[in-house]
């Protein structure tokens, strides 16, 4: 069984792969023809954030991999039939993202978990290589604090997957700085997180850096009362208040650092 769960994560996974790149790419491109705000020419932000993606992709097939096997070898007990199909589907969807959303809330509001993830926030731009932009430690532990709703609804292992294709898609797309027609954004937004909302979660004014923290549907954020009501604007300036970013060896190595 074990054997069969492996193959089936590494096809999967493939599949996953192949769906983020191409939406990454996508939109890598389109933000340059239709930016929202002026890129910065900064090889250096570059470095910084696809050096830090270098680390989650080479080590997750060793250690973000096994946790969701883990996961799926240990479920607490088995859905009947009747809890199987596409509507399923959609609702664990929903559920994962709405665990998803609490946990992002724990990372800003956790003091040890806001040492890791507030190296997302050092960056000094958004666009979709931001969205790769994570310690290693936040990858693990949140990928650990995911079976717990994996495990205790029984979550089949194709559904938690797709979860994960749709979440890494709905990320690169919120933190691209793509413009959009405001009509259409404005609409969009009531329903799935758009860049306009993100741009704000980015904001390097903490009431708003403490807001927004939907990853796929908007609506966590206005039923939680976390949903800022600053209209993003192109000069906004993004990162943390008072803070410049980092090198890639500092930033490696902010969460264990006294002073960041």
């Amino acid at each position: 069984m074990e054997g069969v769960i492996q193959q089936f994560l590494a096809a999967a996974g493939g599949v996953k792969t192949l769906a983020a790149g191409a939406v990454f790419a996508l939109l890598f491109i389109g933000e340059r023809i239709v930016s929202a705000a002026p890129p910065p020419h900064s090889t250096a932000r570059l470095v910084r954030n696809l050096g830090l993606w270098a680390i989650v992709l080479l080590t997750s097939p060793l250690i973000v991999a096994p946790i969701t096997a883990f996961g799926a070898n240990h479920l607490l007990w088995e859905r009947p039939e009747a809890l199987h199909g596409g509507l399923i589907l959609i609702a664990d969807i929903v559920i994962l993202d709405l665990w998803t959303y609490w946990v992002h809330r724990a990372w800003h509001r956790v003091p040890v978990m806001w040492r890791f993830h507030k190296v997302h926030h050092f960056d000094e731009f958004l666009d979709t290589t931001s969205a790769f932009r994570f310690h290693l430690g936040e990858v693990i532990v949140s990928a650990a604090l995911r079976l717990i709703p994996i495990t205790a609804l029984a979550m089949p292992l194709a559904h938690v997957l797709t979860f994960e294709t749709v979440f890494i898609c709905a990320v690169l797309f919120h933190h691209s700085n793509l413009r959009l027609p405001s009509a259409f954004e404005r609409a969009l937004s009531k329903i799935m997180v758009t860049p306009s909302i993100h741009w704000v979660h980015h904001h390097a004014v903490m009431r708003d850096t403490h807001s927004n923290y939907a990853a796929i549907f908007s609506l966590w954020d206005r039923l939680f009362a976390s949903k800022s009501a600053t209209p993003r604007t192109p000069e906004m300036k993004i990162g943390l208040e008072s803070v410049e970013d980092k090198p890639l060896l500092r930033l490696i190595l902010t969460p264990f650092m006294r002073k960041t």
